[in-house]
């Protein structure tokens, strides 16, 4: 599969999920499938929000979707990094979605604080995502869409084998905002 088609394969797995009528599964057969070795169609870069599920967003089955999650979807971590190559470079997903959501509160709480925090090492989120918040003036909204726009053009300045990858055309990178409200993820490059 390649990335269009796995683009294409999140589109009608959300268009589902958007109408209430989610593929049948089943899930004790997909384990056993699954035992030896996984092979995802896609990585997905998402928030901690307990709300934001991509198998769910995506009406995936078990083992098609790489999943690597923390709050406000950065990638800015050895351990994010080192989990996305892991997608791309072991897994060979051809796709790899950052997608941020409504109502995120990383993102909501660092432009609350106009991006200063001296909480723990929540601070080293507010202050990852505090550059796109004052630039978007500290609106929640255009700073989520920001900052996921910020996330996919810094990965690959961060990752020498994501770089790689993409550069010879085996990895496309995109962006994605979930709406909580209505269900739709909205794709963007």
């Amino acid at each position: 599969m390649n990335s269009d088609e796995s683009l294409k394969k999140l589109k009608e797995g959300n268009g589902r999920f958007v109408k209430n009528s989610p593929s049948k599964k089943d899930y004790t057969a997909r384990r056993m499938e699954l035992i030896s070795g996984q092979h995802p169609f896609v990585t997905v870069l998402a928030c901690a929000d307990s709300r934001i599920i991509a198998n769910y967003i995506f009406d995936a089955n078990l083992g098609e979707i790489f999943t690597v999650k923390n709050a406000g979807n950065l990638a800015d971590d050895d351990i994010t990094l080192g989990s996305l190559e892991y997608g791309a470079a072991h897994l060979h997903t051809p796709l790899l979605v950052v997608m941020g959501h409504e109502g995120c509160g990383a993102v909501g709480a660092t432009c609350g604080c106009k991006g200063k925090s001296d909480e723990g090492h929540i601070s080293s989120i507010v202050k990852a995502i505090a550059p796109t918040a004052e630039k978007d003036s500290y609106d929640v909204t255009k700073c989520i869409v920001d900052n996921v726009k910020e996330t996919v053009k810094a990965i690959p300045k961060k990752s020498r084998i994501i770089k790689r990858i993409m550069d010879e055309k085996k990895l496309k990178i995109v962006g994605a905002y979930y709406s909580m409200s209505t269900g739709k993820v909205e794709f963007f490059l």
